[in-house]
């Protein structure tokens, strides 16, 4: 997301996402490390490298782009056909329906705040631009060989990236993030009671928009428009982020495959934690011996989050399952802090709680998991 600005834009949301951003002026990642991992990113970015093809990270880059650039054309249609299922209606309760609750104003409204998410998208572009060195008359013939090839921005995913934000940098996702977080940072605080006199470095692949990165150093370590809201203005509300003041001096974001980005490194982590991840792999096994091959001897691998595999894994695991495999692998199971709630099997040294995701504390609509945790030691 984006690191230095100071516009002063707004975060809204229509149910899922209308926000408005407030940004304050961050702390810089000119670090070594950071410059090395961008030296590293603009190589593998460059067209040169590799084979060009849909997969090349590029593509996949400007792809992104090219979805951000049209986040308002591909979502006002969605409020247009709102408009136009309201046509539906009779004259007379219309009328009782514009008196009392002002309802044809929601749709101009709605546009409205539409426009205000477009421009934070348009925030992301620029800055994405400037960051990975890309030209603006690259995107430009980008965007359009892909709409002369008959390819649309892809909705979805903007969409969830705008959750993402609320999720992890507003006020308003706190409670998602005290469902889970608590958990993964008392466990660290367990394994690591002398962290302000030790060093220790930490990896967590999957780190969605970071805030979870940002919290674990600060402990001392290296859409449709449906009505399911309470009032009108909890469909239509305005979130500021970043929430928090940060430093980001410890916290350095790798960008790639976590399985290949590190096949050549050197470095061992002290602990993995993989927060709502593993079941996002295709092939869980690979995910597996990754997490091993990456922590030092004694290390600890760190879960979070619950099972419901995408679509088209190689492999599915029950939890039990999981837990046999990986103790054949090497892997000792030892008991994580309350905080991570009740034991799951009376036997076994993993717990489970309930974890909201997606959830907005103004809706009618909880979505939740009985999330897994555990504490493996390498």
């Amino acid at each position: 997301m984006s690191r230095t600005t100071e516009n002063m834009d707004q975060i809204f949301k229509i149910q899922q996402t209308y926000l408005t951003v407030q940004v304050d002026q961050l702390n810089s990642t000119n670090t070594p490390r950071a410059k090395d991992e961008k030296r590293r990113l603009l190589k593998e970015l460059s067209r040169a490298h590799g084979k060009w093809g849909d997969q090349h990270p590029r593509k996949k880059l400007l792809d992104a782009l090219f979805s951000y650039s049209r986040y308002f054309e591909r979502n006002i249609p969605d409020v247009n056909r709102w408009r136009q299922l309201y046509n539906h209606v009779s004259s007379k309760h219309k009328r009782l329906l514009d008196r009392t609750v002002s309802y044809t104003k929601k749709f101009d409204r709605a546009e409205s705040l539409l426009r205000q998410n477009h421009f934070l998208c348009e925030d992301v572009v620029n800055e994405a631009l400037s960051y990975y060195e890309i030209g603006r008359e690259e995107l430009r013939k980008h965007i359009a060989d892909a709409e002369k090839a008959g390819i649309v921005a892809d909705k979805m995913s903007v969409s969830q990236s705008l959750k993402h934000i609320g999720r992890d940098w507003t006020d308003d996702g706190v409670s998602e993030r005290d469902g889970a977080f608590p958990c993964i940072l008392d466990s660290i605080q367990s394994l690591f009671p002398n962290r302000q006199s030790s060093r220790y470095k930490v990896l967590l692949p999957g780190s969605g928009l970071g805030r979870l990165g940002y919290d674990v150093a600060a402990l001392g370590g290296s859409y449709g428009l449906r009505s399911l809201h309470i009032t009108t203005d909890d469909m239509f509300y305005q979130l500021s982020f970043p929430s928090m003041t940060m430093n980001n001096s410890n916290v350095i974001l790798v960008e790639g495959d976590f399985t290949t980005v590190f096949k050549d490194s050197k470095d061992k982590f002290d602990v993995v934690i993989t927060h709502f991840f593993i079941d996002t792999a295709r092939n869980l096994m690979s995910y597996f011996e990754t997490i091993s091959s990456l922590l030092a001897p004694g290390g600890y691998w760190i879960n979070f989050g619950p099972l419901l595999y995408g679509t088209g894994p190689w492999v599915q695991l029950a939890l039990d399952e999981i837990l046999t495999v990986t103790e054949d692998m090497g892997f000792q199971f030892v008991d994580g802090p309350e905080s991570c709630g009740s034991l799951t099997f009376p036997d076994k040294k993993v717990r489970n709680k309930e974890a909201a995701y997606g959830y907005s504390p103004r809706a009618l609509t909880k979505n939740a998991y009985h999330a897994q945790s555990w504490i493996a030691r390498r």
